[in-house]
């Protein structure tokens, strides 16, 4: 599960002399901004998702301030095609926006201004659906830094929505693009096309992986490694180690979201741990694996095919793996591939681990998002009649859908949704609901995934929710096929570990799978299943330490675990000894 995340840094705004909009006899009409673009931007007209940011927080630019939590700015969206150069596209009252209904909905005001394009690519399918998307350029899937997008300077305007009138914004910068992360002794970067997704996709498509050589690697030629993939979000590098202690100047910033000053330094701290942790003897040698799997709805694909994504399962299981094992000299068997990850990647490590039961050998799975439909974060969507609501004849009770670890609601799923729904159209925003929706919905007739629920009222599609659960609800397959097989080759591969405090109640879908594990005798699952009392999101199991730490160590607090499996299940012959220096 991915946070919609503030500014990662602050930006200087160029802000000129406030506009006032109050009309006059040549402004009359209502409040609207005229939005356009020059041929020195694009020489080609556009098809993509106009954004209108307005903001009254002057420490980044709008385009950084839009978020779930209380201190969100105002955005408004339409969706444009054909967008020529130096023609005019309206956002006026009509358009719907977050939080705020309206442009009549703002008070009047002096406020800072900016659009934003974010770009859409045309894609012939070969399921014979045509549809126009946002591909990945690199940034994963983030609409806000994008490379190619179109965006305003940003600027002053004093808004007086009773007077009406028109203001011009010129889209006059363009995202640049995003330079490759530097390859060093132990970090490799790997590229490579992908034939599945390719040809379902209609144009060519990639994987990426960075790849953690263990030490030694070139010492010794003979040996062949263990393969573990840290399954997650788009990493831009290996996560979480640094080969150069913390930087001594490192300006420090407080992290609102685990309450420490100077966290920033903390990371860098806990990445040059892992270095010497990794380089250390005696640590345990296997080669480390972080995929890069954007696509044209998330910044990764959930590691199973779908009918909107394609087949990134199989392009990950039956390629990628495959390549890298051949490069890097791993083992190359279904024994002696692992997977860990937390939130989307716990759910991607179970997943992969449940729809490719003889290709790994373990999955440990940290605050995985919804692995039983009984508990969509809050929704039952096979009994529930509205995600928005509890149902009820008399009375409207909202459904929260962040908390704190004291309860504290900070967003309701009506609130998440809505902003998806202003940022993206057909399951289009990049953002965590509408991913589900993109991986585990059947395309609908235009091409675009079927809704599980009206993002408007929260009405939900038991039609749609059938579906998810016969080809993507975790919980429901190991019900129905355990005892056929299934459980066989899951023993001892499964262990999930959730906060009982989870911001987003993931903790929930897991008291329910838990429940069938612990009910498993033909056979047993021979798994763990555990929880940390007041443990917010992403609880990885480690009781030892605070969350804000035990979340930068996933590394260091599973490679003793996939040790003693391996030790335990390697077949007869395995190699046990040639990677163990």
């Amino acid at each position: 599960m991915r946070m919609l995340v503030l500014a990662c840094g602050l930006s200087t705004l160029a802000l000129g002399r406030p506009l006032s909009v109050s009309s006059d006899g040549s402004e009359a009409g209502p409040l609207g901004f005229r939005i356009r673009f020059s041929p020195e931007q694009s020489r080609e007209a556009l098809d993509g998702r106009l954004l209108l940011l307005v903001s009254n927080d002057e420490t980044s630019e709008p385009r950084f301030q839009i978020s779930e939590g209380p201190r969100t700015q105002l955005v408004f969206g339409i969706d444009v095609e054909g967008l020529a150069p130096g023609q005019p596209a309206t956002i006026d009252e009509s358009v719907l926006g977050y939080p705020r209904d309206s442009l009549k909905d703002v008070p009047a005001g002096t406020y800072t201004v900016q659009a934003l394009l974010h770009r859409y690519e045309t894609f012939h399918r070969a399921d014979g659906h045509l549809v126009k998307l946002p591909m990945d350029r690199g940034e994963g899937q983030q609409w806000s830094r994008a490379p190619g997008n179109l965006y305003s300077t940003p600027r002053k305007v004093t808004i007086a929505p009773a007077n009406g009138g028109a203001i011009e914004i010129a889209l006059d910068r363009v995202i640049p693009s995003i330079p490759d992360a530097p390859e060093t002794r132990y970090v490799k970067h790997e590229k490579m096309q992908s034939a599945l997704l390719s040809r379902f996709w209609g144009r060519p498509m990639f994987l990426g992986a960075h790849v953690l050589l263990p030490e030694g690697y070139d010492a010794h030629p003979q040996a062949r490694y263990p393969l573990v993939i840290f399954h997650g979000h788009f990493p831009h590098t290996i996560e979480s180690f640094r080969e150069a202690p913390p930087d001594p100047d490192l300006k420090c910033e407080y992290s609102e979201r685990f309450h420490l000053e100077c966290y920033n330094r903390i990371q860098q701290e806990q990445a040059y741990q892992f270095y010497k942790d990794w380089t250390s003897a005696g640590y345990p040698r296997t080669i480390v694996v972080e995929i890069q799997h954007a696509n044209p709805y998330y910044d990764d694909s959930y590691a199973v095919n779908s009918a909107n994504l394609g087949p990134y399962g199989d392009a990950i299981t039956y390629e990628l793996v495959p390549y890298l094992e051949k490069k890097y000299r791993a083992i190359g068997a279904g024994w002696a591939r692992f997977m860990y990850g937390g939130s989307t990647g716990g759910w991607e490590a179970l997943g992969a681990q449940v729809f490719y039961p003889d290709e790994y050998n373990g999955a440990w799975c940290a605050c995985p998002d919804p692995i039983d439909f009984r508990a969509y974060t809050v929704v039952d969507i096979y009994k529930d009649q509205n995600a928005y609501a509890m149902d009820s004849r008399w009375k409207r009770t909202p459904r929260p859908g962040m908390r704190n670890y004291l309860g504290h609601v900070s967003a309701t799923l009506e609130e998440m949704n809505r902003l998806e729904l202003v940022l993206g159209t057909k399951s289009r925003s990049g953002q965590q609901w509408d991913i589900w929706e993109a991986v585990y919905s059947p395309a609908g007739a235009d091409g675009y995934p079927q809704r599980i629920w009206d993002k408007r009222t929260g009405l939900i599609d038991h039609g749609v929710a059938e579906y998810w659960r016969q080809h993507y609800d975790l919980s429901d397959i190991l019900r129905r096929s355990w005892s056929k097989g299934l459980g066989r080759k899951l023993q001892g591969k499964i262990h999930i570990y959730v906060g009982e405090a989870d911001n987003y109640f993931l903790n929930d879908a897991v008291y329910l799978v838990d429940d069938f594990l612990r009910s498993t005798k033909d056979p047993p699952y021979d798994g763990e299943v555990d929880y940390e009392p007041r443990a917010e999101h992403c609880w990885n199991g480690d009781h030892t330490r605070p969350n804000a730490i035990s979340r930068l160590r996933y590394h260091q607090m599973f490679a003793p675990k996939i040790v003693e499996r391996i030790l335990k299940s390697a077949p007869a012959g395995g190699d046990l000894t040639t990677w163990r220096y």
